[in-house]
Parts: C-alpha cells; sequence; structure tokens
C-alpha cells in the first residue's frame, strides 16, 4: 500500500515510515519543503535498506497515496490542510496530531472542535478521518527490530476506514482496540500528555498503554 505520511520529516512521522517500510509498505514521505523531504526519504532508505520511500510536497504525497497519515503540528491546520482537500477527498486519513502546548499552565490544549482529528474532518469533509498513533511513542517506532509493548487506541467514524488502519497498526506489531466514533478523539490524544508527563517524571522515552482485560 503507498502511505503518505505529511510532516513525514519530524520523528513520528519517520517512525512510522520506519515501521511500515520494513512491514512491505511503499512510503512517501511529504513536506513543505521538498528538499527536506527527499533528504529525510534518503536517510530512510539507507536506514531500512528499502527502496520503495520516496519525498515529495504535502500536496504531491497527498495526491500519490492511498492513506494519508498527519503527522503535523496541531497549530497551523486551518492553513495547511485546506489546499489538500480535493487530494484527499474519499480516502482514509490517519490523524497522530496532539494538540500539545509546552510551557504553559496547561499541556494538553485542544482546538475549539474538541480533537484535531475532528478539526481535520471538519477541514477534510470528504475524507475518511481515523484518530490513532498518538501514544505510540516515536522512540518506539523508530527501533523498527524492537517489538512494542503497546496497545494502538483509535477511532472514527467510518468502519472500514478503522478496519483499514487496525491492519496497517497489525502490520507494525500493535494490537488494535476500537474505541468508537471519532468525538473520542479529545480523550485518546490527551493520554499523550499523560504520557509525556510519565515519561519526564520518570525518566523515561516509551511508557505506554495496554488495555486489560480483552482476549
Amino acid at each position: 500500500m503507498n502511505i503518505a505520511i505529511l510532516g513525514g520529516t519530524g520523528k513520528e512521522g519517520a517512525g512510522l515510515a520506519t515501521r511500515w517500510a520494513l512491514a512491505g509498505h511503499s512510503i512517501i514521505i511529504g513536506s513543505r519543503d521538498e528538499e527536506r523531504a527527499r533528504a529525510k526519504a534518503t536517510e530512510l532508505r539507507e536506514r531500512t535498506h528499502k527502496l520503495t520511500i520516496i519525498g515529495h510536497s504535502n500536496l504531491e504525497a497527498a495526491q500519490l497515496g492511498d492513506v494519508i497519515v498527519l503527522a503535523l503540528p496541531a497549530l497551523g491546520l486551518d492553513t495547511t490542510l485546506p489546499p489538500l482537500r480535493e487530494a484527499c477527498a474519499g480516502k482514509v486519513v490517519i490523524s497522530t496530531v496532539v494538540p500539545l502546548t509546552f510551557g504553559g499552565p496547561r499541556l494538553f490544549t485542544p482546538p475549539a472542535a474538541g480533537s484535531s482529528a475532528e478539526e481535520a474532518q471538519a477541514l477534510l469533509p470528504e475524507a475518511k478521518v481515523v484518530a490513532a498513533f498518538h501514544h505510540i511513542a516515536a522512540h518506539e517506532l523508530s527501533a523498527g527490530d524492537q517489538a512494542i509493548a503497546c496497545d494502538l487506541l483509535l477511532c472514527g467514524g467510518d468502519a472500514e476506514a478503522k478496519k483499514l488502519v487496525s491492519d496497517l497498526g497489525a502490520s507494525m506489531g500493535l494490537r488494535p482496540v476500537d474505541v468508537g466514533a471519532l468525538t473520542n478523539a479529545g480523550p485518546i490524544e490527551g493520554i499523550t500528555a499523560v504520557l509525556a508527563t510519565i515519561n519526564r517524571r520518570y525518566k523515561l522515552k516509551n511508557s505506554g498503554i495496554t488495555i486489560t482485560g480483552l482476549p
């Protein structure tokens, strides 16, 4: 599958690219700076020994991708996403975006829509947005030769889209857990703020979430 990762030059996007490339998927790294995207693609090809990683602008990546991943900063979605609306129409769009504000009184700072995923859905109304992968640490993703000791929480409004995202999670060794409608994206995004605090307090890099009681 062709997976376009917009904002793929960052740690989270590059980590996802690493895992999916090793799982046999083709990766398109997207960035506002196309040269930066191409440089990151070259770096990841050398790291994974997989040739199916290329770099393009965010728009070109969205046009080429079968599935589109948003690994973008939370601030600025309202300017970044509208030009991509046509390219994303009808496609599954995975939002990994977490609205965090460091240095302020509140770490988790959701937008008026309630979550970054819901904001993305409003900006890309013809897309099938699924919120997922927020709480999988970039450090864990980048260590492509190690299993990730964490479940994958995901939510969205389209059952087939969630099934596809579940399969993509399973392809990197994660157990997917469907937590319902996209309106639950806020609590999922907020978990990242909790995990970031745990990591800082206990000097960790990879705290995660596992749901007990499931078979």
